[in-house]
This record gives structure tokens, sequence and C-alpha cells, in this order.
């Protein structure tokens, strides 16, 4: 009995009672208002002599089963006990006990019962996963998420645990299915264009059956019923009210458009306080809101503020409509633009600060088997923290302000790994000029270089203000490494910047690049704190440049 061994009811704060007497009629009864406490004894009782061995006593097996029996029949759907954690953990006992945990999450799911608790999805998950349903035990994980359930962090995790078991076990099962190599033999990687259509029509297709169980997913075949179509320009568009899934949006400018889609501010429900950005797109395009709701699952609620939210998706058959947050402070371009129109460059504390702030979001997001795709300053909005920031925020792994720094936004070219066989490379081309990384550009495979690449021109603007150029140069060691075309200054830190466009512009084409972007991140965090002048110059920069963009 799988769940058995791993779910201790005396877990929720329950001691064993002594080994006296087996039956529950015999025990001491507690006051009236917890009449389920001589069943925890006895199942905590029951628990304990079972052990965790893989021989268990028949006759105590047999008593186990009885009283979580006779416990769910009296108090399992008892109203006082509906969101008492210990019910809930004697409920999967019984799933267990009756070989029939479908029908008990069903009862659970009808009664409306535990349905914010992560146990019970994560329980029920385990059970599927152990019985090879893989896909409705990934389902029920998606589920238990979109629903929120608490401790989501902690379900988030399991999640992400589950889906890497499931990859080696793929992985595994591919290396057994197949002949060995010989020893000389040079094993071929799976290559991919992305971005083809063949291969998102074949990607969403395999995920069709997930958006139903996603929060705030809302479709319709026919075309969008509004008096104003959304295709219209901003000129007719602007003040007009379009109502989504029951709420008013009023349209109050734009904050960018695209070749497939245009990005509106609106207010929600007449309350100039609440703003959104509106993503209009035709044809329609759900894949960007399945990327937003990975995120939701597999990244710790510290770091998710860094990757944007979609609260909403609505689906036409002509256009689609992508509700996000709206963020009032402009992209990491318009920084970069406000310095250069006044004929300076940024100063190099602020562009260090935004480089351990880029190397946080892709150490991040590359850990979780996610690849931005289109990694560029217009794609990220800027953050302002409430306070000053000080040498702890560089000193602690964990965010110590939520509003800080940026915000990856527009994951319409975002590639999910985990859809993907390992090892899976690349070869597509993102045709967007100035940030075809080098292996585009010569074509040859990618993987995490299309976001590694984008930092690195990033950086370049900062430094230089300018977009960069690179050129394949001797090392002295021999053979050759890419490098940016333009010298460094020799008054800022030469060695720190060198290291940086090296190692991310010569990095290989497979394997994960994590460890490296945690290592050049530390390097950045040290720098920063080895001057306490450094922190506090950062701090009036950053105020300043609010004040800045605010006021233009």
């Amino acid at each position: 009995m799988v769940i058995l061994a791993r779910t201790p009811v005396a877990a929720a704060g329950v001691s064993p009672a002594r080994r006296s007497s087996p039956r529950v009629s015999q025990e001491a009864a507690s006051p009236h208002s917890d009449p389920i406490l001589p069943y925890l004894r006895s199942i905590s009782r029951a628990l304990e002599e079972l052990g965790t061995g893989p021989q268990y006593d028949t006759a105590t097996l047999d008593r186990l089963k009885c009283c979580v029996t006779e416990c769910i029949a009296k108090y399992g759907d008892d109203y006082q006990y509906s969101t008492d954690p210990r019910l809930l953990k004697i409920w999967i006992l019984y799933a267990d006990a009756t070989q029939d945990f479908p029908n008990v999450y069903k009862q659970l799911e009808d009664k409306g019962m535990f349905l914010e608790n992560a146990l019970l999805y994560d329980s029920y998950a385990l059970y599927l996963f152990a019985a090879g349903k893989v896909i409705e035990a990934d389902k029920v994980y998606t589920i238990g998420i979109s629903r929120k359930a608490e401790p989501l962090d902690h379900l988030k995790k399991m999640h992400l645990a589950f889906l890497k078991q499931l990859e080696r076990i793929v992985e595994e099962a591919d290396v057994d299915a197949q002949p060995k190599p010989p020893k000389k033999q040079k094993h071929e990687p799976n290559v991919v264009h992305p971005w083809s259509l063949p291969t998102c029509n074949a990607l969403l297709d395999t995920i069709n059956d997930n958006f139903r169980n996603f929060s705030g997913y809302h479709k319709s075949n026919k075309v969008y019923y509004g008096k104003v179509a959304l295709t219209s320009s901003l000129n007719v568009l602007k003040g007009k009210v379009i109502e989504l899934g029951g709420r008013k949006y009023q349209i109050k400018g734009s904050t960018g458009n695209g070749a497939f889609a245009k990005v509106y501010k609106a207010t929600v429900d007449g309350n100039a306080e609440e703003m959104v950005a509106l993503k209009v797109q035709n044809p329609p395009f759900p894949w960007e809101f399945y990327m937003y709701r990975q995120l939701d699952m597999r990244i710790s609620n510290d770091e998710r503020p860094s990757f944007g939210y979609a609260h909403e998706m609505h689906i036409f058959s002509d256009v689609s409509v992508l509700v996000c947050d709206y963020l009032p402070y402009g992209t990491l371009l318009d920084v970069i633009n406000s310095y250069l129109i006044v004929g300076r460059h940024m100063d190099e504390v602020l562009c260090m600060y935004y480089t351990i702030e880029m190397l946080n979001i892709l150490e991040t997001l590359h850990s979780v088997g996610i690849i931005h795709g289109d990694f560029k300053p217009d794609n990220m909005l800027v953050c302002y923290p409430s306070g000053d920031i000080t040498e702890d925020t560089f000193r602690s792994e964990k965010r110590t302000e939520k509003n800080q720094g940026l915000s990856l936004v527009d994951w319409g070219r975002g590639i999910d790994l985990n859809l993907f066989p390992a090892g899976t490379e690349f070869n597509g081309d993102c045709g967007t000029s100035g940030f075809r990384c080098i292996e585009m550009q010569e074509h040859r495979n990618w993987t995490y270089q299309v976001d590694t690449y984008g930092l690195c021109v990033i950086v370049h603007m900062m430094l230089h203000g300018v977009a960069m150029s690179v050129e394949k140069v001797p090392k002295a060691g021999g053979g050759d490494e890419y490098r940016p075309k333009l010298p460094l200054k020799r008054y800022w830190n030469v060695e720190l910047w060198r290291k940086l466009f090296s190692t991310l512009l010569n990095a290989p084409s497979n394997g994960s690049d994590v460890a490296v972007l945690r290592s050049l991140r530390s390097c950045f965090r040290e720098h920063m704190c080895s001057d306490r002048q450094l922190v506090g110059k950062l701090s009036q920069q950053l105020a300043k440049q609010k004040a800045s963009l605010c006021s233009s």
C-alpha cells in the first residue's frame, strides 16, 4: 500500500495512543467537539505497528482498513471537517485501502471538499503515476496548480520533480529501445525548427486538451461579437469599451505594436486605478497563454514576478485577446534610449544592476526547461523597488523585493523543452535583426544561445549605446573565439565584462547553461558588495531614472 506507507496521520499533530486496545470504541473519546480524534489515534497506532517494511501484519492492515472505512462512512462529508487536513489524510488512506482513488477523487470534487489543498492533487497524481497513467497524473497537477492549491510552491516543486522523473524514464526507454551504436559512431541530435508552422501546429495539437484546465481560458468558435472590431486602429478604439468575460475594458492608449499583435492599456470596469494590458492578435494565438501557465506552474512565487502575468485569454475565430499585467514605467529599451536622447550612456553601476537581473531571469528560466526565444530590451518591462536597494539585495540568493529590476514579457516565441525529446537542438532563425545568435548567423544548431546572445546584445547596448557586432579572433592558448568588435572602456570593470562576453558568446550548443549563468551572476554580485558606495550610487541612479521617465 504505497500511500499508507508514506502518509502517517500522526503527522497531523496527533500523538499515537498506547497499544493496550486496538478498537476505536474502547478509546477514551475526546470532547464532543472532535469525534474523529479516537479514529485518528487508532489509525496512528495501526500505522506505527505496520511500520515501513515490505511485510505487513494482515490483522493490523485489516483493522486499519476497517477504521478508515468506518470514519469516512460517519464523517466523510461532515461540514465540520470540510477543511480539516486530518480528514483529508483519512480520505487518502481510504482511497488506498479501497484501491479506488479515482472514485474517491470524484467524490471530493462533487462535494467540493479539499479542492484548495495541495495534498489531494499530489497524492492522486502519485497514484496515477504508479499506475502508469502519466498523462492523467500531469493533468491532476495542472488542475491543482490552476486552483492555486496550498501550499502552492510545494505543489509546483512536486509537479516539476514529476516532469523531470518522467523525462528520465522516457530517455532511458529510448536508450533501451535503440540498438547501441558502435563506439566510434557519433550520436546525431534531434533537430527541430521550433517556430515553423508544422512544428507549431503539432505542438498545439499536443497540448490542446490542457487549455480547458487552465484558469482564465475562454474559447468561442464565433467571431468577436463587439460593436467595434478589435483589429481597428487606435484612433477608432481609443475611449471605446470592450466587454470580455463579463468585464468591461476601456481602451486608453497603445503600448506597442508588432507584425501580428497590438497591445493596448485599458482600465477595468471603470476603475481608473486598475489598469491592464490587452494583447490583440490576428489570427488567434493561444500559445503565449500556454507559456504563461507553464511559468505559473514551474517557477517559485519569489521569482515569478520577473516573468509577467497573464490573467485571461479570450479566443474567437478571428482574433484572440490576452489580458496581462500593465506596468507603467516602460521597457528597458525606453531606459536605454532616454540616456541616448541627452547624449549619454547608462552609468556602469546601472548596467551591472540590470545585468544581474537578466542573468537571474535566464538562470531561473532555463533551470525549468523554458527558453524565451525573443530576449530583447523591448520585451523587458522596468520595475522599481519600493525602497532603497541595500547590500543585502546582492548578498541574498532570494529576492528581497518583488518589484525590483525587470519583468520579461511577450512569450509568443517561448520554447517548452518538455515538449521535445531530451537533447533536442534547434535550427530556426528568429529573423530579428541584431539578435540572431552566432549559431543562427552560421546556420548551426542552437538551444539556450538564442537567449544568452540576446543578453549580450542588451549589455552591449547599455554600455555603448549601440547594437553589438561580433568578430572571430584567435585565442592566446590556441583556437578562436567570438568577441564584440567595440573595445571596452578602460575605466570600466574590464575583467568582469570581458568574462561575460567571452563565456556567453562561445557557449556549446547543448547542455544546461544554468551553472554558468549562476557563476557569472555571482561575480557581478560580489563586485556590487565589494564597495558600499556602489550600492548607494545605484539607489541614486534608479531614483533619478524613475523620476526622469515618469515626467517624460
